[in-house]
């Protein structure tokens, strides 16, 4: 008779200057995790159910996140505890080399402004196999740590956290058919010899709709920097990505490009969400700038690069029209 799979098991621990309510509050507003977690490149709620007694709520998300430099996607669901300020989550479905993996967040007062959190995992690895095992104990201890790194840095920001944080959003209209627009974004590899600002662009798809892109962009006073980003694509509907390696003024930058089309006709949205860095401010803008001149500044270059990229798509699916 075959041996049961072992359940292995892990605990990550960490303390932090805030209070547990706003604690709770990040771990259970997933729609932030992508700004929040650094592993986490996207997350949709597929579910959610508040019960009227004011029992747990429960709910269930899909998740893309990077583990050991791999794109991972999976569904889990959860159950959220406001009172005992728990939050405890099972994967439906995992991605090997892991068969099975569940866990949960415990919120614990240690005062009014300090708080413990523990983030424990168990999970099973695909024919108990000892390589397997150890890749899952890398990617759970790289994950978590990081997690809970960025989780107290989000907590204990105060004051002015609201202002390191915009998001904002450009739309172009499209004369043709959304189709050759949507694809005009898919292929970043050809954005070098297709927009201005774009110096070099490597694309990799190996599995079909997670892309990773690394690009080197222009200024306008010539200087370049290089970006690393993970994009999820959603065919002929959305292209979400998140930047892993963001210029010196962001901590985290995420985005959307959507692609519309209606009786009113078709439309390219960009949107842009960017935590800043406050401590970078003025090694990158001067010495006298502000948190308020950085959010110009990001709104600006930002905006005016993705904008371009939208007129330049819209320009291929015109000149790409029956009859053009």
């Amino acid at each position: 008779m075959p041996h049961p799979p072992t359940t292995h098991r892990t605990e990550h621990t960490i303390t932090v200057a805030a209070p547990a309510r706003r604690v709770f509050d990040l771990i259970a507003d997933v729609g932030r995790w992508p700004e929040t977690f650094p592993p986490t490149v996207h997350v949709e709620r597929v579910e959610h159910t508040e019960p009227a007694d004011g029992s747990a709520a429960e709910e269930r998300i899909r998740i893309w996140a990077t583990a050991n430099g791999e794109v991972k996607t999976w569904t889990s669901r959860r159950e959220l505890d406001h009172d005992r300020l728990r939050v405890s989550f099972r994967q439906e479905v995992s991605q090997p080399p892991v068969a099975a993996m569940g866990g949960e967040w415990i919120v614990e007062p240690v005062d009014d402004v300090r708080t413990r959190i523990r983030l424990l995992h168990d999970f099973q690895a695909v024919g108990d196999d000892p390589g397997n095992v150890a890749w899952i104990e890398r990617a759970v201890d790289r994950n978590s740590g990081a997690e809970l790194d960025a989780l107290r840095t989000a907590a204990e920001r105060t004051g002015d956290a609201e202002d390191l944080t915009l998001t904002f959003e450009d739309t172009v209209e499209v004369p043709a058919g959304i189709e050759a627009a949507y694809t005009f974004v898919d292929r970043a590899d050809l954005w070098p010899e297709r927009l201005p600002h774009v110096a070099r662009a490597l694309l990799e798809e190996d599995v079909p709709g997670i892309q990773t892109l690394e690009m080197e962009t222009r200024a306008p006073d010539g200087s370049t920097h290089t970006t690393r980003s993970v994009r999820i694509c959603f065919p002929d509907e959305r292209i979400v990505y998140k930047q892993l390696h963001t210029p010196a003024l962001m901590t985290a930058h995420t985005g959307r490009w959507l692609f519309e089309e209606d009786a009113d006709g078709a439309r390219i949205t960009s949107v842009h969400t960017v935590v800043l860095d406050e401590k970078a401010v003025t090694s990158v803008l001067g010495p006298d700038a502000t948190v308020a001149d950085a959010r110009v500044f990001v709104r600006d270059v930002l905006g005016r690069n993705s904008t371009t990229t939208m007129e330049h798509a819209a320009a291929h699916a015109r000149d790409g029209a029956p009859g053009a």
